[in-house]
């Protein structure tokens, strides 16, 4: 039993269970218990800007090909760009089949939109170009201290192509760096050994500000959320999964404490610094890892593609907005460019909604209320859905562009411990998967192990 208690998945799950039970009991108590949520998140993205810098510049300092990046960035966004708008496509057949808003004959007249605000007005200002724009950092500095992972991913991948290119002169830089991701890493397995605190802070603040009573009131619509998900990680995702050489379900359960994380912190990003680090370990080369992950939060959101379509047509049915195909078809084709631009924005799915609505015209911006009461209960099933297509993704392209080790990859997802000393000619040699001799850094030990 200790050794069962000992692992964190499980200290998570329990944390995520006793946090309900206080929500349902006492809400009062519960919702000042919001802190404990806030501080690991806070934590986690503390540690996110560093990760990311080192893991990407070290990893791509040490390719023997820059064209190997060129090849890599394209086939990333290729791929990001197909699965979600499968996404997007999946939400919208299994809305129009289970028909959740239908029969609510809601009066768009009579909702009070005061509560949208917030939202609307930063829907104004965050067009595509936008976004585009805000990949750039103002300053070096300025990029550090917001956080924002693209504009770091962007600095960090410019550095390590000038590093790769100075070549035996920025060895001792390079080795510094690598010594210092060491050091990160470790700081990582630290702050997650408080990850059951933070679960049950936001679990419990969750249930005990919003209650159950909202989910009875829209529990077709996240049954359908739900449902749609489930479809995807199974049926899309799946055979990816296959073709790519690995099972699923292997890999659900490689990554199972990040997923129970996720679960109470209803955040991707609580769990980025862990996903990068168990990447490698299933054999992903450094430079893939470091750049596939982070970029994917915001090029590859499954989760969030889903929920897109499905708020979307729930809306248009609930208010009795009558849609052709075409409609469906122009909101599917919107939302393939605006869910794309949500990184890094408070309430970004709110938001991109309110400007895809708004933009298109025909759905009132006005039937977002209705969201409002159920969303923090979906943004779950968004979040682990992310977590799981960015896995997937990253396992995916790597074994598309060469760069995946797949005897390390059987060993990890199987469960079995890593040799003492890895030989040399079980590694395969590309230009993403240099020698062992100027590789990746030996895995850190995880925290536990399934």
């Amino acid at each position: 039993m200790k050794r069962i208690l000992g692992k964190l998945y499980v200290q998570v799950l329990i944390a995520v269970i006793l946090g309900a039970i206080v929500g349902v009991f006492v809400p009062e108590t519960a919702t000042a218990l919001k802190p404990l949520g806030d501080a690991f998140i806070k934590l986690i993205k503390m540690l996110l800007a560093p990760v990311i810098f080192l893991t990407v510049v070290s990893g791509i300092a040490r390719m023997e090909s820059m064209k190997e990046l060129g090849r890599v960035g394209f086939r990333a966004l290729l791929y990001f760009e197909v699965v979600s708008t499968l996404a997007l496509v999946v939400g919208l057949i299994v809305v129009d089949v289970f028909k959740p808003g239908a029969g609510m004959n809601i009066d768009v007249a009579t909702l009070d939109t005061a509560s949208l605000a917030t939202y609307t007005t930063a829907a104004k200002h965050a067009s595509f170009m936008d976004f585009i724009m805000n990949i750039i950092p103002d300053t070096i500095v300025d990029a550090f201290a917001k956080g924002n992972v693209l504009q770091i991913l962007l600095f960090s991948i410019l550095l390590g192509v000038a590093l790769a290119q100075v070549g035996p002169r920025g060895k001792v830089f390079v080795d510094a760096l690598d010594s210092l991701m060491q050091g990160m890493f470790r700081i990582v397995n630290m702050v997650m050994r408080l990850a059951p605190i933070g679960a049950f802070g936001a679990i419990a603040f969750t249930i005990g500000k919003y209650g159950f009573g909202s989910l009875f009131s829209l529990g077709k619509l996240m049954a359908c959320v739900y449902l749609t998900c489930a479809v995807f990680v199974i049926f899309v995702l799946g055979p990816i999964c296959r073709y790519s050489g690995f099972s699923l379900w292997k890999f659900l359960r490689f990554i199972k404490e990040e997923l129970f994380t996720v679960l109470g912190t209803s955040s991707s990003e609580s769990v980025l610094p862990q996903m990068i680090s168990k990447m490698e370990k299933a054999g992903v080369s450094k430079p893939v890892a470091g750049m596939i992950i982070p970029s994917g939060l915001t090029f590859n959101p499954d989760g969030q593609a889903i929920y897109y379509t499905i708020a979307a047509i729930f809306i248009a049915q609930a208010t009795n907005t009558p849609l052709t195909l075409t409609d469906q078809l122009i909101v599917l084709a919107v939302l393939m460019f605006t869910s794309k631009g949500s990184a890094g924005v408070t309430g970004s799915g709110f938001i991109i909604l309110a400007a895809t609505l708004a933009s298109l015209g025909t759905i009132p911006v006005a039937g977002m209320v209705l969201l409002l009461g159920v969303d923090r209960f979906m943004s779950e099933a968004r979040a682990i859905t992310n977590t799981i297509g960015n896995g997937v993704g990253t396992m995916a392209i790597a074994k598309w562009v060469g760069a995946l080790d797949t005897e390390k990859m059987n060993r990890a997802l199987n469960g079995e411990p890593e040799p003492e000393k890895v030989q040399t000619q079980s590694v395969e040699k590309s230009p993403l998967n240099p020698s062992p001799a100027v590789g990746p850094l030996p895995a850190l030990r995880p925290l536990s192990h399934g």
